[in-house]
């Protein structure tokens, strides 16, 4: 198999995308794959030059020197920056040079690039971001949309349930993984008009559909997928991470104000850093873009190479059990004969 990563994305670019190449090659995860290096070759160079000679074996670097940073309009710098590593990578995908696009860069940029690269599937009218993120039992979630669709139609909730059931039945093993929407009460009559229509679609198909999920629950562990508009979706995980890192910050703090703290705090940190691995969205690899006509994984923008390494992972296992394909497969199957029309 052949990644293309996209190493001028994200917060620690180039170091953190060439350092997670190189921890996955050193473990042997995926020993028959290569990897295509797109980014400013200078730099990269510079980094692979710190590495074993035998890794070079398994790398390729093609040049770019454009970047699309954070604060770039997605769909201008996606048409105007045609020398940018993101776009360079995307066109590999669309020209199948390789099986996958992984990047850490500009989110809007990279669903925009996609969909003018690769399209859409047919039967699916809007890709959606996913991801799966901790629980506290430590088995995680999948959930979506996060921030690729503002606004949404009933159907598109639907199908967004229809590709996380694929992805975790085929990519995690998880038979008839149950499903949840994201609402702000339990009832079936909760919520905007959009969102009760969705459930009827939900409730009326084969899927493992249980109801709806109050915020609350979100890292409770008791659903394997939550789907939501990617409005509410990606304010949704913002908050959650601001949350997180302000907690652990303030315990911090708190345990280091005086000599007392201090000594609770040397007793309490294996405890403490245990509970940090649970909760470390570095475990979890990328979201994959369900929905685009070839495979692209978005990696968080602050990923380290950890978590470049994990997202690798996910990659070249999405690759292995053609997650596209079975996607389309299901899609052909049923979402047209299964369409609802909503006024």
């Amino acid at each position: 198999m052949r990644i293309a990563v996209d190493v001028m994305g994200g917060d620690h670019a180039p170091q953190a995308a060439i350092e997670g190449v190189h921890e996955i090659w050193q473990e042997k995860i995926l020993p028959d794959a290569r990897y295509v290096l797109v980014g400013q070759q200078e730099r990269i160079e510079a980094y692979l030059d710190s590495f074993e000679d035998s890794f070079r074996d398994v790398v390729e670097v093609i040049h770019a020197e454009e970047e699309i940073t954070a604060d770039d309009d997605p769909v201008k710098s996606v048409r105007r920056k045609k020398n940018s590593s993101m776009v360079k990578a995307l066109e590999l995908v669309k020209e199948k040079e390789v099986d996958a696009c992984v990047s850490a860069g500009n989110t809007g940029a990279l669903m925009a690039g996609g969909l003018l690269m690769t399209g859409r599937l047919s039967g699916v009218d809007r890709p959606a971001l996913a991801s799966q993120i901790p629980t506290v039992n430590g088995n995680g979630v999948l959930f979506l949309d996060l921030g690729a669709n503002a606004e949404y139609k009933p159907e598109h909730l639907y199908q967004f349930a229809v590709m996380a059931n694929v992805y975790l039945e085929k990519i995690i093993g998880i038979k008839r993984p149950r499903i949840a929407l994201l609402n702000i009460g339990t009832e079936e009559n909760k919520g905007p008009e959009g969102y009760k229509k969705a459930y009827q679609l939900l409730k009326d198909s084969s899927l493992n559909f249980v109801g709806n999920m109050e915020g609350r629950d979100i890292i409770s562990g008791k659903v394997d997928v939550i789907i939501a508009d990617g409005f509410t979706g990606n304010i949704t995980l913002k908050v959650m991470e601001g949350v997180a890192i302000d907690m652990f910050a303030m315990v911090k703090e708190e345990l280091t104000a005086d000599f007392t703290s201090k000594v609770g705090g040397q007793i309490t940190k294996p405890a403490l850093k245990r509970v940090y691995r649970r909760m470390d969205y570095r475990q979890y690899g990328g979201a994959p873009l369900f929905g685009l006509n070839g495979l692209v994984v978005k990696c968080h923008g602050s990923s380290d190479g950890t978590a470049f390494k994990n997202a690798l992972r996910v990659t070249g296992e999405m690759i292995t059990k053609e997650l596209v394909a079975s996607i389309k497969s299901e899609i052909d199957k049923g979402i047209e004969e299964r369409r609802v029309v909503v006024d």
